[in-house]
């Protein structure tokens, strides 16, 4: 029977996402509530698949030192985004309206080996960190506001063990990434179809390199919306803690030096820089994406007490090329 003390643990953030808002919340609130929630169902779907299908036996075939400690560690983060799911259903209901329960969630070859699996929760992770801190200018209730921010420090929390056992940087920047709805959508209607939330997703984008991109790599694309000439057009990357999209060429979008991390990419009709701040970026000329890439140059002592092998860079190039075509 579960104690008291875990009793009261698990019902904390209902109290707190519980209090009496408002009632003048606007459409806008339940909007992102609703999107984040289906968010956090993905999540929680994915890690759930995850966990019932690898054995110990197939996280130490993928160079996990200790199974345990992958398996500990999305034990944990499946049992957040789940307690994520049941809060802001529970929200949702108490001002007025119902959670989107509709949406059919296809995690393709994303859970073909542990590998995959482990650079799809990346990308995971670091797409509900962008999330949460995108709409954050949305909500305009302080209480509601003040309950997201509590679940993007978890979320923050899952995308440096992602980061970990992927065997990059635990923290690659300073700053963390924002990403609008629409933004967001763009990489997660890879998995999530059949559901209408109130969102137009950007026109996906896909990086077609093989292998490890890093600094120096030149990279090709494919996207529905790139159909023709390709004259005019820009790749943008957006880094954390950047005033600014670093904007080159579309037949010249070379990786530059310095970049570590996660790095949001866009496909630009206008060569001026998209903002960081998503308030003002200016999202009429985005054409697609963004699609995310990880450029990992350093290794940390963590990683390799975490990964067999790891500081010769095994199973590294594989995760990259499994994220870039979206594990599909």
């Amino acid at each position: 029977m579960p104690s008291f003390a875990s009793l009261l643990a698990l019902a904390a953030p209902l109290m707190v996402l519980g209090a009496p808002v408002n009632k003048r919340d606007t459409a806008t609130n339940l909007l992102v509530l609703k999107f984040a929630d289906v968010l956090e169902q993905f999540e929680s779907q994915f890690y759930q698949q995850a966990l019932q299908k690898f054995q110990t036996s197939d996280f130490t075939s993928a160079g996990f030192v200790d199974a345990q400690v992958p398996v500990q560690q999305f034990t944990q983060i499946q049992s957040d985004e789940a307690s994520h799911e049941t809060v802001l259903e529970s929200v949702i209901q108490s001002l007025g309206d119902q959670a989107i329960t509709s949406c059919n969630i296809n995690f393709g070859n994303a859970l073909n080996d542990v590998p995959t699996m482990a650079a799809t929760a990346r990308v995971v992770e670091n797409l509900g960190v962008a999330a949460y801190l995108g709409a954050a200018h949305l909500i305009d209730d302080p209480v509601l506001l003040t309950a997201a921010g509590s679940i993007l420090t978890v979320e923050a929390r899952h995308q440096t063990i992602l980061n970990v056992l992927n065997n990059g940087v635990s923290i690659p920047q300073a700053f963390d990434i924002a990403l609008l709805p629409n933004e967001v959508l763009a990489i997660a209607s890879a998995f999530i179809s059949g559901c209408d939330l109130g969102v137009q997703a950007n026109q996906p984008l896909t990086i077609t390199n093989t292998g490890a991109v890093q600094p120096g790599t030149q990279l090709t694309f494919s996207s529905p919306a790139i159909n023709g000439s390709t004259d005019g057009l820009f790749c943008q990357m957006l880094i954390g803690g950047m005033a600014t999209a670093i904007p080159l060429p579309f037949d010249q979008c070379i990786v530059p030096q310095g970049i570590e991390g996660p790095v949001a990419i866009f496909i630009t009709s206008d060569i001026q820089p998209l903002n960081n701040n998503v308030r003002d970026r200016a999202t009429q000329v985005v054409l697609a994406g963004p699609t995310m890439a990880f450029i990992d140059t350093q290794k940390q002592l963590l990683g390799e007490l975490v990964l067999a092998g790891s500081s010769s860079g095994s199973n590294g190039a594989d995760r990259i090329r499994c994220f870039h075509r979206l594990c599909h």
